[in-house]
């Protein structure tokens, strides 16, 4: 299998690349969209809560955590996948991540904690979102933000509003908020 890399774009990790296996499916954030993302978030998550549902390779999580977030945990449920973020992290000495094993959609199913910023990524050929945003309220603090990457932007989601949105590429990128933190 070839090994692939991505560059962490900024925060106390900037620079450094985390290395992950090529594995069908697999499509890490570009730079270009990374860099959209945290501009509308702010440059330093310092005491935020994240939660990357579909980590693949890392690259929305170990943003985060360089970014200075109190905690993010990375559920991934491919062994491949999962075996370079667990050596991410220790490479990184990324003590604020924790990596988890576990089907996306299972995992919010059993709320354990709830967080402020949650990353979206699932392969674009997934239709999970419709369960997804209906499975979320309960795992997010109030005000938190929901960061979705598909092919085709979301529309017509009941509960939730548009913060934020752009296209770059084949990315369509959007930070939503629930609807009943607007007021």
């Amino acid at each position: 299998m070839k090994r692939c890399e991505v560059r962490i774009i900024g925060g106390a990790w900037r620079s450094r690349r985390i290395r992950f296996e090529e594995r069908p499916d697999l499509r890490p954030t570009p730079d270009r969209v990374r860099e959209t993302l945290f501009n509308w978030l702010g440059q330093d998550l310092s005491g935020q809560d994240c939660l990357d549902l579909y980590a693949g390779s890392g690259a929305l999580g170990f943003e985060a955590g360089s970014r200075g977030a109190r905690r993010v945990v990375m559920v991934e449920h491919d062994a491949a996948a999962l075996r370079a973020l667990q050596a991410n992290a220790t490479l990184l000495a990324a003590n604020a991540v924790e990596v988890v094993r576990a089907d996306a959609l299972e995992f919010l199913r059993q709320p354990r904690e709830r967080y402020d910023v949650v990353f979206l990524d699932p392969p674009f050929a997934d239709d999970c979102w419709p369960q997804l945003l209906a499975a979320l309220p309960p795992c997010l603090k109030p005000g938190a933000l929901v960061y979705c990457e598909r092919a085709v932007a979301l529309n017509e989601m009941p509960g939730w509003t548009v913060f934020r949105s752009g296209r770059a590429g084949q990315v369509s990128h959007q930070l939503l908020k629930r609807a009943e933190h607007e007021q």
